[in-house]
C-alpha cells in the first residue's frame, strides 16, 4: 500500500510539473533563444522552430512572424499546451510552414478590425506549403458579425493571391469572417497557379468554405466544406471570377463533401468572363453534397458573350437539399457546356409545396440581358430519386416563353407518377430522355 501511495504521488508531481510547464514559457524552453536565432541569421539552420523567438500566450504574433521572416526553408509551429494567439500574419515565398499535431492558432480577440485582415495571407509569392495534420486555425466569426466590427466578407483564414506552387494540407480551418481559403488574383498575376488543397476541413465560415476567384492547375481533394453561414453566397465552394482576364483552367475538385451550408453546396458563377477569356476546364468528381438550405449545385450567369469550354460533374451525389439538386440559371446555350455524368440526385427540392412547386433539376432564364436563349446542358446516365409525382427536370423563363435549347442525355427516375421532363414552349433540340428505373 505504501508503494502505491509513493507511485501515485510521483504521478501527481509529474502532472503538476507538466501543468506548470504549460503555463510557464521558461519551464517549457519557450523563451527567446538568441543562440539559435543567430545561427538562423548565419544561414546555419534551414529548419526553425517558431518558439525560438519566444512564446507569449497572450499574443504570439511577433514570434511567429519573425520565424517566417527569418528566411528558413521550414518553420515548425510547436505544440505548447496553449493556443498561438495572433494578429494577421504574412506568408512569404519558398516557405514550408508546419503546425504540429494539437496546435491551435487562434485569432486574437478585438483585432482583425480591417475588412481584409486575414489570419494568414500571401500575395505574388511562390513555393508555399502550409501543412498541419491534427492542427486547427480558428478565427472569431461571431465577433466579426457583431456591431463591434465593420461588416466585411474578406477576413479569410488562408488567403492566396497571385501565388504559384501552393500546397495546403491536413488543416482544420474554422470560423473566419470570410472564406476558409481564398484563391485569387493580383495585377502582377491574374490567377493562382499550381495549387493543391488536400485533406482540409473548412467549417463555419462567414462567406464560403473556399472561394476560387482565378486559378490554373488547381486540385482540391478529400476536403470537407461544412456549415457556411453569414453572407451571400454562403456556399461550400464557390468558383467566381471577378474580371474577364481571370480564368478557371484545369480546376479539379475530387472526393470532397459539402454539407449543411446555407447557400449552395457547389456554386459556379461566371458572369464576368467573356468569349475572350480562356476556355473553362472545370471538373467536380466523386463529390457529395448533402443537407443544404439551398440548391446542391448551382451554375449561373454564363452569358451569350461568355466563355467556351466544359463544366463537368462526374460521379457526384446530391441529397437532402431544400432547393433543387441542380439549378442552372442564365446559362447560354452557346457558351461552355455543362455536363452531368453518372450523377445521382436523392430527396432534393424538399421545399416544394402545391402552391410553390419546385423540381429536382431546374434550368431557368431569369435575366435575358445575360442570355437570350438558355441551355447547353447534358445529362449522361444520371438518376433522380424522388418521393413526389413531379417532373425530374423543369425549364422556365421569367419573361415570356423563349424556350431552352440543346438539353440532352438520359435521366433514370425512381418515384411516383410518370418519368418526365417539362420543357417550356419554343424549346428546341432538347432530346433529353427521362425513363423509369
Amino acid at each position: 500500500m505504501k508503494r502505491f501511495f509513493v507511485c501515485a504521488s510521483a504521478v501527481l508531481c509529474l502532472i503538476l510539473a507538466a501543468a506548470v510547464a504549460a503555463a510557464d514559457p521558461a519551464a517549457c524552453g519557450l523563451t527567446r533563444n538568441e543562440t539559435r536565432i543567430a545561427d538562423v541569421a548565419a544561414g546555419q539552420r534551414p529548419e526553425v522552430v517558431a518558439s525560438w523567438w519566444g512564446f507569449d500566450p497572450a499574443d504570439a504574433t511577433a514570434a511567429l512572424q519573425s520565424a517566417i521572416d527569418s528566411g528558413a526553408a521550414r518553420v515548425v509551429v510547436p505544440y505548447t499546451g496553449a493556443p498561438w494567439v495572433i494578429r494577421p500574419v504574412r506568408l512569404r515565398g519558398d516557405l514550408e510552414l508546419t503546425f504540429e499535431p494539437g496546435v491551435v492558432v487562434l485569432a486574437k480577440a478585438g483585432e482583425f478590425k480591417g475588412g481584409g485582415d486575414s489570419l494568414f495571407s500571401a500575395k505574388d509569392a511562390a513555393n508555399i506549403t502550409v501543412r498541419g495534420y491534427g492542427a486547427r486555425l480558428r478565427m472569431r466569426k461571431g465577433d466579426y458579425q457583431s456591431d463591434a466590427y465593420e461588416r466585411a466578407e474578406w477576413r479569410m483564414t488562408l488567403s492566396f493571391s497571385g501565388c504559384r506552387n501552393v500546397r495546403v494540407e491536413g488543416l482544420s480551418l474554422e470560423s473566419s469572417g470570410g472564406d476558409g481559403i481564398y484563391i485569387g488574383a493580383t495585377e502582377a498575376l491574374p490567377r493562382c497557379e499550381d495549387v493543391v488543397i488536400r485533406d482540409v476541413l473548412c467549417w463555419n465560415h462567414h462567406r464560403q468554405g473556399v472561394s476560387v476567384i482565378s486559378a490554373k492547375n488547381l486540385l482540391i481533394e478529400n476536403c470537407r466544406f461544412i456549415g457556411t453561414k453569414g453572407t451571400a453566397p454562403q456556399a461550400g465552394i464557390d468558383l467566381e471570377p471577378n474580371s474577364a482576364d481571370e480564368c478557371l483552367v484545369n480546376v479539379t475538385v475530387r472526393s470532397c463533401t459539402m454539407a449543411n451550408n446555407w447557400g449552395a453546396g457547389i456554386l459556379v458563377y461566371l458572369k464576368p468572363l467573356r468569349k475572350t477569356s480562356e476556355p473553362l476546364s472545370i471538373l467536380f468528381e466523386n463529390c457529395h453534397v448533402r443537407s443544404g438550405n439551398d440548391q446542391g449545385i448551382g451554375v449561373g450567369a454564363v452569358g451569350d458573350d461568355g466563355p467556351g469550354g466544359l463544366i463537368e460533374f462526374r460521379n457526384c451525389t446530391v441529397e437532402n437539399t431544400r432547393n433543387g439538386g441542380a439549378y442552372i440559371y442564365d446559362k447560354s446555350a452557346e457558351a461552355a457546356l455543362v455536363r452531368f455524368a453518372n450523377c445521382q440526385f436523392r430527396n432534393t427540392a424538399t421545399r416544394s409545396t402545391e402552391k410553390r412547386p419546385w423540381w429536382p433539376l431546374v434550368l431557368s432564364l431569369n435575366r435575358d440581358t445575360i442570355t437570350k436563349r438558355h441551355g447547353g446542358v447534358e445529362f449522361a446516365d444520371c438518376a433522380v430519386y424522388d418521393d413526389l409525382d413531379r417532373a425530374a427536370l423543369k425549364t422556365e423563363e421569367d419573361k415570356g416563353s423563349k424556350g431552352a435549347l440543346n438539353v440532352t442525355g438520359t435521366i433514370r427516375r425512381c418515384g411516383p407518377g410518370a418519368a418526365r421532363a417539362e420543357f417550356t414552349p419554343e424549346s428546341a433540340g432538347c432530346t433529353l430522355e427521362v425513363v423509369p428505373f
